[in-house]
């Protein structure tokens, strides 16, 4: 017969009880006072609710928001990695099936001035803009060899386990793997059924929607923390025809 081993925690949890009742024993033995020996017990017991209260709902959050915060600098450091190794090609690549894409433009030339709402504003914007993506009007075979070549960085970024805290840039992060399958799946993309163009835009006018939206919080993101990454984002900043990286 297999006899079960007792979990080291319920060892443990005997242990301090047991050592406990060993000092309430030495305490009547020594001063043969169980009136002051319940007086205390009781009045312990009464405090423990308070401190369930104190170290479950208030300290415990307080540390599980501390720890949030430093999870998501460090998310916003890969996402800043993420739009320097990937994200900025991959809007002047979408930009072009767009043809609506000076209208999208037009609304994300930021500046130094932008408040909070005017991101808000710009947001609401974009979430009425009509996309209009047609897969052959760029450079599509372009689009492909350049996912292809950074699918082995896609990968790695989806392996992290802290994107569950981030679930918007997780969508994106989908949305151009995705996308990056597709376009990996096929020998060529010069020649392919009118069906199978309208499937491409559809993937390319997800991961371009996500990318936006993505963006425009990053670009927040560097102007309320970064001001110095802000102003060299401003300067690059893909939707500006005028933009240039030299300081003028």
């Amino acid at each position: 017969m297999k006899i079960k081993r007792i979990h080291p925690r319920i060892l443990f949890g005997l242990l301090l009880v047991l050592l406990s009742i060993f000092f309430y024993v030495i305490h009547y033995l020594l001063f043969k006072d169980t009136h002051h020996i319940f007086i205390y017990l009781v009045g312990d017991i009464a405090f423990v609710f308070i401190e369930v209260l104190l170290v479950t709902l208030i300290i415990h959050q307080i540390l599980s928001d501390r720890e949030k915060r430093a999870i998501f600098k460090k998310l916003n450091m890969v996402i800043g990695a993420f739009f320097s190794e990937a994200g900025m090609p991959l809007l002047q690549y979408f930009q072009v099936f767009d043809a609506n894409a000076d209208k999208a433009s037009s609304h994300l030339i930021i500046s130094d001035d932008w408040s909070p709402e005017h991101f808000i504003l710009i947001r609401k914007e974009l979430h009425n803009h009509n996309y209009k993506i047609d897969s052959r009007a760029g450079d599509l075979d372009g689009l492909r060899n350049f996912l292809v070549e950074k699918r082995g960085f896609l990968l790695r970024l989806l392996e992290n386990p802290n994107w569950l805290e981030h679930e918007d840039f997780t969508e994106l992060l989908w949305a151009v793997f995705h996308l990056a399958e597709e376009l990996s799946h096929r020998t060529s993309v010069k020649k392919l059924p009118d069906t199978d163009y309208k499937h491409l835009a559809g993937d390319i006018g997800r991961a371009y929607r996500l990318l936006i939206r993505q963006w425009l919080a990053h670009m927040e993101h560097l102007k309320n923390d970064y001001p110095y990454l802000f102003s060299l984002a401003i300067r690059t900043n893909p939707f500006d025809a005028d933009a240039s990286p030299e300081v003028k």
